[in-house]
């Protein structure tokens, strides 16, 4: 079930990426940079900054995200993090394309290696990108995690990220 959900949502990406004719920004053009850090949960292998506590203890995670845009609208995107809880390392490796330059849409493959094994996820994400200027946007997006690994149940995610573009 698993393999083809992840071959629609490919499908589906994909379709949108061919299909889309829309104004381009100046911020998501052919060429451009992006550098992107994200609030969200702890509880997932991500590239996030969060702060959890439970029971006296206390984790926290931090990270980035980066891309270069391949052409106009369509970033390919890697990032990495680190969580204390644990001490997981984490990498992410996907794409993301910005539908009518403001409503980004990704695909992602997510791991995360913690001691004595490794724990993987498939990301799909959708937002909304509000440029605040020529060069920074704020990013809500929520983002469904489908675990790779037996017994591993999916996820869903908000998180708000906030992106500088060069």
């Amino acid at each position: 079930m698993k393999k083809v959900f992840l071959a629609i949502a490919m499908l589906t990406l994909g379709v949108t990426v061919n299909a889309q004719e829309s104004e381009t920004n100046s911020q998501t053009e052919e060429g451009k940079f992006v550098i992107e850090a994200n609030t969200g949960s702890a509880t997932t292998g991500n590239t996030s900054f969060a702060l959890s506590s439970s029971n006296g203890n206390t984790s926290f995670s931090v990270g980035l995200d980066g891309g270069y845009f391949v052409m106009d609208n369509l970033a390919v995107k890697a990032g990495l993090g680190y969580n204390d809880f644990g001490e997981a390392f984490t990498y992410k490796i996907g794409g993301e394309y910005y539908i009518a330059g403001q409503f980004p849409v990704g695909i992602d493959f997510t791991g995360t290696s913690v001691t004595g094994g490794s724990v993987n996820w498939v990301g799909l994400q959708g937002g909304y990108a509000y440029f605040l200027g020529e060069n920074v946007s704020i990013k809500p997006a929520l983002r469904y995690n489908i675990g790779l690994d037996d017994g591993q149940e999916g996820l869903f995610q908000g998180l708000i990220g906030f992106a500088l573009y060069f």
